[in-house]
């Protein structure tokens, strides 16, 4: 008896295995306390991976461009990015793809009783700028100043740097105004600090009435095609987590630790923040918008976009 009960544990244990080994492992590159690692572990505490059709190997990177690093490396399959970078990517003849994760984007925030309510009032102020010289919003709120007849890049004397160094910057006044990350203005924001614009203020104020994802799941587009049914299952279990997360306080309370938040105020708007970034539409005229923004970002400074005024074709994937 006790040899047929071996015999069926050990051909149990093989089968497992065996089933472990036909899974796709996605090796997913994500900061510790980003948003995507909140996914995961939401994924993992509803256990939403444990009949799915592949594996996820979480791969700690340091920061977005760490990550870049590691994905063109081949040292993990997936990250969360922007399209932005993906098309110039593309243009260079790396063949990335881009997904939508989030439509959340940074902020421009000032001290409560700041004297400055318009950008017209930075000029001659001091403007931190997150993300250093090549941001994204930097170059799109350079790109609403221009149409308001500014010009914030000679302006303004403008300090680059990591995002925590400059929200203390900001707290000890060292700087006027700050041009942050979503996440680093939320935190400001629960402290008094006041948001001047927001990034799809920017946006709407360039003329784009369409709400465009700011990052989302780069991946190389030859894994991607040959990892169909399992990358479009991840998808799927991810707005599954996050669905969750927005709408179950007890799911919600089981990743706080990885949010880092330091009170009740602060935990609130970052909930806030990330359940705001939700994608409801990617569809032809998000991606259209896409495009309006490129061909902005072009015209203030091509080195964020490469040589081509034109997002690159298969850019965006749609898994078909």
């Amino acid at each position: 008896m006790n040899l047929k009960i071996g015999l069926f544990t050990a051909a149990a244990l093989f089968a497992a295995i065996g089933d472990a080994a036909e899974k796709t492992a996605i090796r997913v590159g994500a900061m510790a306390s980003g948003t995507l690692s909140w996914e995961l572990a939401a994924m993992r505490n509803q256990g939403l991976l444990d009949q799915a059709g592949f594996a996820v190997e979480n791969v700690a990177v340091a920061n977005q461009q760490a990550g870049k690093v590691a994905l063109q490396a081949g040292a993990v399959d997936l990250i969360v990015s922007d399209w932005i970078w993906t098309s110039s990517m593309r243009g260079e003849g790396i063949k990335l793809s881009f997904y939508p994760f989030s439509d959340t984007s940074g902020a421009l925030l000032v001290a409560n009783d700041s004297p400055i309510k318009t950008l017209a009032d930075l000029k001659g102020k001091k403007l931190g700028v997150a993300g250093g010289e090549l941001d994204k919003n930097w170059l799109l709120l350079q790109a609403l100043g221009r149409q308001q007849q500014l010009d914030l890049n000679t302006g303004v004397e403008k300090i680059y740097g990591a995002p925590p160094l400059l929200s203390q910057q900001l707290l000890d006044k060292r700087v006027d105004a700050l041009l942050t990350y979503w996440q680093f203005a939320v935190r400001l924001e629960a402290r008094g600090y006041r948001t001047l614009l927001s990034g799809e203020d920017i946006v709407r104020q360039l003329g784009i009435a369409e709400t465009v994802p700011s990052i989302g799941y780069v991946f190389k587009q030859d894994w991607a095609d040959q990892h169909k049914a399992a990358l479009k299952q991840f998808f799927e279990l991810s707005r599954q987590a996050r669905d969750s997360l927005c709408t179950n306080d007890a799911e919600w309370a089981k990743i706080l630790p990885l949010t880092e938040a330091g009170n009740p105020t602060e935990q609130e708007k970052l909930r806030a923040g990330y359940c705001k970034g939700s994608i409801e539409q990617w569809a032809p005229a998000q991606q259209t918008a896409a495009e309006k923004i490129y061909r902005m970002l072009h015209q203030v400074d091509s080195k964020l976009t490469g040589a081509s005024d034109r997002i690159q074709p298969g850019t965006f994937w749609s898994g078909d």
